[in-house]
Formats: structure tokens, sequence, C-alpha cells
């Protein structure tokens, strides 16, 4: 898609605004806590797999993940992080002129109210409980951006709500229950995922310290950052022991392709060091999570 010539307001411009490939990042939570839940309900009989609460999972969280895009877009840019000048990541609508400011208020109260009546079905399916998780992503979809993302608090929010919250969630409402199986699947989710903000927020380092915006990559440090970013995707491989011990092999020994997937792209993220570059190592962890979630979920299923 040609970004030069983008129309203000035109679905060119929405579709860039909200960041389709970002979407796997909401899909892989769900497509393992789907996976995990239709593994027991044969195996174990829990229960019964319902498809109808499974796509509802699917849509609330894409829905989601698209209004948090509409809410970084809008409010980095109120705050002056976003300045196309000196922008390292992907262009944003806001800044671009791509979308106007008052449409992209409208576009966040539609999504969310959008995102919160395709969740209310899950009532039915999960409970009253349903209500609270939903209003705790809704809230956090709004901290994260305004504030806590500048505490250094942005890698706990993603380990939270794109591990232990969508995962547990999903099997929850399939069949009622929990185990420790699934909770430790969930932190292994939550970390492969939080090494895209770790490698975008690497690449920002130098631009967010200036803003006074206190990422954990700020914190620690750029060679500290490098050791976490590896050791996010080992860890979260370690915890799929848990697969291996409940009789699921491959679901431990798939993802190993992952690791290293994921580690090719570690040594080309310290090779590149900083720059608009490592935009090629964000592009291949979104990629590599992908890989991750196909690769646990195949396991599971075989």
């Amino acid at each position: 898609m040609d970004e030069k010539n983008i129309k203000q307001d035109s679905w060119k411009a929405w579709l860039l605004a909200a960041r389709p490939k970002t979407l796997s990042g909401a899909a892989v939570p769900v497509m393992i806590g789907l996976t995990l839940a239709w593994t027991d309900a044969k195996a174990y009989e829990y229960g019964t797999f319902n498809v109808v609460a499974a796509i509802l999972c699917l849509l609330f969280a894409m829905m989601m993940q698209i209004d948090a895009n509409f809410i970084n877009d809008f409010f980095d840019f109120g705050k002056g992080n976003d300045e196309a000048e000196t922008r390292l990541g992907p262009l944003r609508a806001c800044t671009q002129g791509w979308v106007k400011t008052d449409s992209m208020k409208k576009a966040i109260a539609s999504t969310t109210i959008a995102a919160c009546l395709v969740g209310l079905p899950l009532v039915y399916y999960g409970g009253l409980e349903m209500i609270l998780i939903g209003l705790l992503c809704v809230v956090f979809c709004f901290l994260y951006t305004t504030h806590l993302s500048y505490i250094g608090l942005g890698d706990v929010l993603v380990l939270v709500f794109f591990g232990i919250v969508p995962v547990c969630a999903t099997y929850y409402i399939q069949l009622h229950t929990l185990n420790w199986q699934v909770f430790l699947a969930s932190i292994a989710c939550g970390l492969v995922i939080d090494g895209l903000l770790m490698v975008n927020n690497y690449r920002d380092r130098e631009n967010d310290e200036r803003s006074g915006k206190r990422t954990l990559v700020v914190e620690i440090g750029a060679t500290s950052s490098e050791r976490f970013y590896l050791w996010l995707g080992i860890t979260a491989i370690l915890l799929g022991i848990t697969f291996w011990v409940n009789g699921h092999v491959l679901a431990f020994i798939l993802p190993i392709i992952y690791l290293l997937l994921h580690t090719f792209t570690w040594l080309k993220m310290k090779r590149i060091h900083h720059g608009r570059e490592l935009n090629i190592c964000l592009e291949e962890t979104a990629r590599n999570m992908l890989i991750y979630g196909l690769c646990v979920s195949i396991g599971l299923l075989l």
C-alpha cells in the first residue's frame, strides 16, 4: 500500500490505523486457550467445546487489540511522542494526518462499545465474572497508553493481558475450570508476546529517554534488554515442560522451532543495535510469536 498517497479518513487510512499485523498478538493467546480446552474436553470429559463461545472470544480479543491501537495512536500523538521526524517505528495515522483527531476519538468510542457488545454474550457461557474481566480489559487498555507504559509497567501488562487473562479466560469459558497446565501455558504465552514490546521499546529507547518515558528498556539499558529478550523465549520454552508432564510431548518439542527463530532474531537485534533497521526484528518477532502459537496448538491437537 502506498503510504504517501493516503486520503484522509479513507478506508486505507483506517486499515493502517488498525494495524492488522498486530492482530496475531490477540489471536495467539485465544488460540492456545482454545486448543488446551479442546484437548482437555476430549481427554478428561470436562465438558463440551462450544464453537460460538470460541468465536466470540477471538472477536473480542481482536476488537480490543484494534481499540488499543487507536488509543495508542491518539494519545501518543497528543503527547508528542510520535513526531514524524524522530519516529523510528511504523508510521501512525494521526501523526501523518491520515485520520483526523476528532475521527479517532469517535473510532475509539465505537470500537470500545463494539468490543463490549461482542464480549457481553460471554457472560452466558462463562458467568458474571466475565463482566469484571471485560471491564479490566477496557480500563487497562486506556491506562497502558496514558500512564502505565510511561512508568515501566508495560511488560507486566503484556504478561497479564496477552497471557494470563486471555488464555485462562478462554479456557474457563469452555470448561468452567482451570489447572496448573493452563496457568503456566498462559505465562509462557505472555512472555513470548512481551518480546514484541521489548524489541519495540529497544528500538525507541533513545527517544523514550528524551521524552521521559521510563520503559523497562530505558531502566535496565540496551545490553540487559538484549539478554532479557533472549530469556523471554528460553523461559517460555522451559515452561512448556508442563505440556510434556501432562502427556502432550509434541506441544513441548514443536515450539523449539520458535526458539531457534527467536535466537536468530536476537542475534540480528544485537548486530543492528539501533535505528529504523530494527523494524526488521519487530516483524520477525511478530512472525515468531505466531509460529509459537501454531506450534503449541498443533502439538496439543496431535
